[in-house]
């Protein structure tokens, strides 16, 4: 304890610069935690967070008798897998190939016009989902009207949603990712490429033996980082696009908009937080799990 005042006081500048920091994790990170005994009540607003009634797990039991969770956990990590893969491989393919590229005013265009996207807000993704597949006015169903065929309506389907927000969310998502991997391909130095054009390695050659493998790295590290929040869902994503449609909920509900739903909409606060509880818990092992085997196999690709 004595050593630790001394560093305290030695170092005071340097831990008044973290102060705000830690307060701000204590307030909004810590503290909240203790609302996770909801998740063990039957609550009601008369009695409120320790007034409520204690249930144990039942609320658990609930979820897991009732198939909601077992949907809702398909649903989210069937969803994140697929925009983790698919984003990161489309982008890793877009950096390499503008990195590849010789027009340096192109090269600028092309990372703009792709970077654009990051900076709509999901609302306006909502919007734009609107009027591409609505029945009556949607862009899709008057082309179809226009070929002489019959309008579909999306609203009413739920297949096609899995393949329209997994596009939306991987275009939106497209640009940064490129940057970054644009980034770590500018830190590859030019000698690799020089020592294998002289050894006649083609452009195909030189991203498969040099590119490709010096990103790895970068690659497995975003992925690492990504399935830490496998079972955070794009809650904005979803809800804009999809909304509160029932009809929909077998193929587009996922845990963020049950537990929205339990809490704004049907005030079953007990069982949404059970939901969220359950989603944590369940990340933080994954991400232990998956950690541990990266670090079995490559230590060095490891988080921690």
């Amino acid at each position: 304890m004595r050593e630790f005042f001394k560093e305290l006081v030695k170092n005071r500048t340097l831990f008044l610069m973290i102060l705000p920091a830690l307060v701000f994790f204590v307030v909004f990170s810590y503290i909240p935690m203790v609302g996770v005994y909801y998740a063990f009540t039957n609550f009601s607003f008369d009695g409120g967070l320790f007034g409520s009634p204690f249930v144990g797990l039942q609320n658990f039991k609930f979820l897991f008798e009732s198939g909601a969770l077992y949907n809702l956990t398909k649903n989210t990590v069937l969803y994140n897998l697929a925009f983790i893969f698919v984003g990161n491989i489309l982008q890793l393919v877009c950096a390499v190939f503008l990195s590849e590229m010789a027009g340096k005013w192109f090269k600028k265009t092309t990372q703009s016009i792709m970077f654009l996207p990051f900076f709509i807000s999901f609302v306006l993704v909502g919007a734009f989902v609107y009027n591409l597949f609505n029945f009556d006015t949607g862009a899709v169903n008057t082309l179809l009207r226009e070929m002489g065929l019959q309008p579909y309506d999306f609203y009413l389907h739920a297949a096609p949603w899995k393949y329209i927000i997994v596009f939306f969310n991987v275009w939106k998502g497209l640009g940064y990712g490129t940057v970054i991997y644009l980034a770590a391909i500018m830190g590859i130095s030019d000698e690799y490429h020089e020592a294998a054009k002289i050894d006649g390695a083609n452009i195909f050659k030189r991203i498969r033996y040099i590119t490709l493998p010096l990103l790895r790295p970068t690659f497995i590290l975003l992925i690492l980082l990504s399935l830490g929040g496998i079972l955070k869902g794009q809650f904005d994503l979803f809800w804009q696009i999809v909304g509160n449609n029932g009809m929909l909920y077998d193929a587009t509900d996922i845990i963020d908009t049950y537990v929205y739903r339990s809490l704004a909409i049907n005030f079953d606060i007990g069982m949404g937080t059970a939901a969220g509880l359950f989603q944590s818990f369940f990340g933080f092992v994954l991400v232990v799990t998956v950690n541990w085997i990266v670090r079995k196999v490559q230590k060095d690709y490891a988080l921690f």
